[in-house]
């Protein structure tokens, strides 16, 4: 296996494509231990592997807006949101901008506006933040990304995903981390989960791919499954 793709493109494509891009659709894009720790020493990139990457990356072509939480954007060490070529020359062949959006979560603001991630960002970024966050840093991130109030006290959801829908931007891929995922399972927004299962076993007290959500018990139906290195990536939508 090593140096090939786990999956052809169009098994990929079969398996996650959204016919219909101009209705709205949030999916989430998480992975799992056996035993459900959403991380490995804190950071979700110690679960993952070849075949997992290749959703991960799929997913992102088929985005008009990827949605991180600001810790995940911190923790993770992400950079500008940037496709290779290939999905470049996809995305231009189905009539789509380059590069998806990259839409940060943050009620706090505690972001650096000279962090390559808005410096190095193919596309002016988007920070979804709430009317209570600080007005210096909000005036700050607004010479480098479109600082968005969805909220007064926190960042509503609802309210999160009507702003992307009306920047044109329905088709919605959140990576997370679960204090982000939980907010949207919790406010009921949530369409679709693409789960990647990790052949492995964390113990410990590793968090889940849900942080600070409320109860909920919402059934969802598997509609896509892929398996190769031992690892299930499963498709699961309302």
């Amino acid at each position: 296996m090593t140096g090939q793709p786990a999956f052809e493109e169009a098994v990929l494509l079969a398996t996650y494509q959204v016919l219909d891009r101009s209705r709205p659709h949030l999916r989430a894009n998480m992975i799992s231990s056996l035993d459900g720790a959403a991380t490995h020493q804190g950071l979700s990139g110690g679960l993952n592997g070849p075949a997992d990457k290749q959703v991960f990356d799929l997913l992102r072509r088929l985005a008009d807006v990827v949605i991180v939480g600001a810790g995940t954007v911190r923790a993770e060490g992400y950079g500008g949101m940037r496709l290779d070529e290939a999905d470049v020359a996809w995305r231009r062949a189905q009539g789509l901008s380059d590069h998806p959006v990259f839409a940060i979560v943050s009620g706090q603001l505690d972001l650096d506006p000279t962090s390559p991630v808005f410096t190095e960002a193919p596309v002016v970024p988007v920070v979804l933040t709430h009317a209570g966050s600080p007005t210096a840093q909000r005036t700050r991130l607004a010479e480098v990304a479109e600082v968005v109030v969805c909220g007064e006290q926190e960042v509503d959801p609802a309210a999160m995903r009507l702003a992307l829908i009306e920047r044109g931007l329905p088709q919605m891929l959140t990576e997370g981390g679960p204090h982000l995922l939980g907010s949207l399972v919790g406010a009921g927004v949530l369409d679709e989960l693409c789960l990647t299962i990790s052949p492995v076993l964390e113990g410990g007290d590793a968090i889940r791919i849900t942080r600070d959500a409320p109860p909920v018990h919402s059934t969802m139906r598997l509609t896509g499954l892929l398996h190769a290195d031992d690892m299930v990536m499963l498709r699961y939508q309302h």
